[in-house]
C-alpha cells in the first residue's frame, strides 16, 4: 500500500509573484555575463526524497543517520552542473505534527529529517531542492522555517513555497531561474494557471533558462499512465500535469521536472524542451512503499543548450528496497518502464529512449 499524507488546499488567496535570489558564490553583475555559444548544461534531476522521519520516534531514521544514503549513486549525481530533487518533508529537529492533518485518515505518516540531515543532501551533490509538495507543511511553519534555515545555511538553492515560489542562481555564467509548484497548502499553486503563468515568465524575463518543478497528478501503480486530463486523488485536486507542463513551457520554462505519483511517468519533449512527468521516488526511506513498479528509482541526466533547448539525456535506472535502500539497477527496469510508458501515452513524444536510457531528440523536419 502506498502510504502518502495528502493536503488540503487552504482558501486563501495565492500571492503576489515574488522572484528571490540567495546571495551565495555569484557574480556580482550576473546579467551583464557573456556565455559562450558552445555553453552547455548537465542536469541531474531525481524524485522524492525522504531519507527517513524522526515522528514520533527515532524508530523512523536510518541507522546510519543517514550517511550512506546515496553511496551507490554519488558518482552520478555529484557530475553535473544542478543536482535535483524534491525534499518530501521537512528538515526539522523536534516539534508537534500540525493539528489539521493529526485529523486527516492518514495520520501518523509525518516526514520530520533531523536538520542535520540537510548536509547528506550537501554531501551528495544537491544544489537545487523543492518544496513543492504535500509533506512540507507536516510541521507546520516551524518546519517550514526550520527548513529554509537549513538550506539556506548550505547553500543550497530552493523554491516552491508561497512565501517563495522562486529563486534565480548562476552555473558557468547562465542565470538560472528555478520555480515549483504543487496544489497543497503553503505551496505555490499548482492549480492557479494565471499565477503559474506569470511566475514562469517574470523568471524567464531576467533568466536564460528556467527549471519548473511540479508535485502533481494522482499516487500510485493507477496513476502511471499521463491521461491528458484532471486527476483527482482522496478527493483531491491534483491538477492536469500534461496542460500544466504544456503551458509552462508556453510561459517560458526550458525544462519541466515532475514529482507526486510516488511511481515513474512518461516523458516528452514539447516545443525542443523535455518534460519527464514524474520521477517517482528515488530515496524515501521505510514509509513510503517501494514495492513493485514503486521501487524504480530513476535518475536523469540531461544536457541543455544555452537556450535550454534539450541536447541529449540519460535514464540511470536504480532501485529500492527497505532493506537495502537505494541500489543501482543493471536490468534498466526504470528506464525500460519509462520508455514503454512513453511511447504508450504519447504517439509522437519528440524523443526516443534506448534500451539503454540514453534519451535522444527527434528533430522535426
Amino acid at each position: 500500500m502506498l502510504i502518502v499524507t495528502a493536503c488540503r488546499n487552504a482558501p486563501e488567496k495565492a500571492p503576489p509573484v515574488v522572484i528571490t535570489s540567495k546571495p551565495v558564490a555569484q557574480p556580482a553583475d550576473t546579467t551583464s555575463l557573456e556565455v559562450d555559444n558552445d555553453t552547455t548544461l548537465t542536469i541531474a534531476a531525481v524524485g522524492d526524497i525522504m531519507l527517513g522521519t524522526s515522528y514520533p520516534d527515532e524508530r523512523g531514521l536510518p541507522p546510519d543517520s543517514g550517511r550512506q544514503s546515496f553511496r551507490h549513486a554519488l558518482h552520478e549525481l555529484k557530475n553535473a552542473d544542478i543536482t535535483f530533487g524534491n525534499l518530501e518533508g521537512t528538515l526539522l529537529d523536534t516539534g508537534a505534527a500540525v493539528g489539521y492533518k493529526l485529523r486527516h485518515k492518514s495520520k501518523g505518516y509525518f516526514f520530520r529529517m533531523p536538520t542535520y540531515y540537510g548536509g547528506v543532501l550537501k554531501r551528495a551533490g544537491f544544489n537545487l531542492i523543492s518544496l513543492a509538495n504535500n509533506h512540507v507543511d507536516d510541521f507546520s511553519s516551524a518546519g517550514r522555517k526550520s527548513t529554509r534555515k537549513i538550506l539556506d545555511s548550505l547553500a543550497i538553492n530552493y523554491a516552491g513555497l508561497r512565501v517563495r515560489p522562486a529563486t534565480t542562481f548562476t552555473v558557468k555564467g547562465i542565470k538560472i531561474g528555478f520555480c515549483a509548484f504543487s496544489p497543497n497548502s503553503q505551496t505555490a499553486p499548482l492549480l492557479d494557471k494565471a499565477y503559474v503563468n506569470a511566475t514562469i515568465n517574470s523568471l524567464k524575463q531576467q533568466c536564460a533558462i528556467v527549471i519548473v518543478s511540479f508535485h502533481g497528478g494522482g499516487e500510485g501503480v493507477p496513476f502511471e499512465h499521463v491521461f491528458g486530463i484532471t486527476e483527482h486523488y482522496l478527493g483531491e485536486n491534483r491538477g492536469n500535469v500534461n496542460a500544466f507542463a504544456h503551458d509552462a513551457i508556453d510561459a517560458g520554462a526550458d525544462i519541466v521536472l515532475g514529482s507526486g505519483p510516488h511511481v515513474s511517468r512518461a516523458m516528452e519533449v514539447y516545443k525542443n524542451r523535455l518534460i519527464a512527468y514524474s520521477l517517482g521516488n528515488f530515496c524515501t526511506y521505510k514509509s513510503v512503499s517501494v514495492q513493485g513498479v514503486c521501487g524504480l528509482a530513476p535518475l536523469l541526466k540531461v544536457t541543455l543548450n544555452k537556450n535550454g533547448h534539450f541536447l541529449s539525456g540519460r535514464i540511470i535506472s536504480y532501485k529500492q528496497s527497505h532493506d537495502r535502500g537505494l541500489l543501482p539497477d543493471s536490468s534498466n527496469a526504470a528506464a525500460n518502464r519509462i520508455r514503454f510508458l512513453t511511447t504508450s501515452d504519447f504517439e509522437q513524444p519528440g524523443l526516443i529512449i534506448a534500451a539503454d536510457g540514453r534519451l535522444t531528440p527527434v528533430r522535426a523536419n
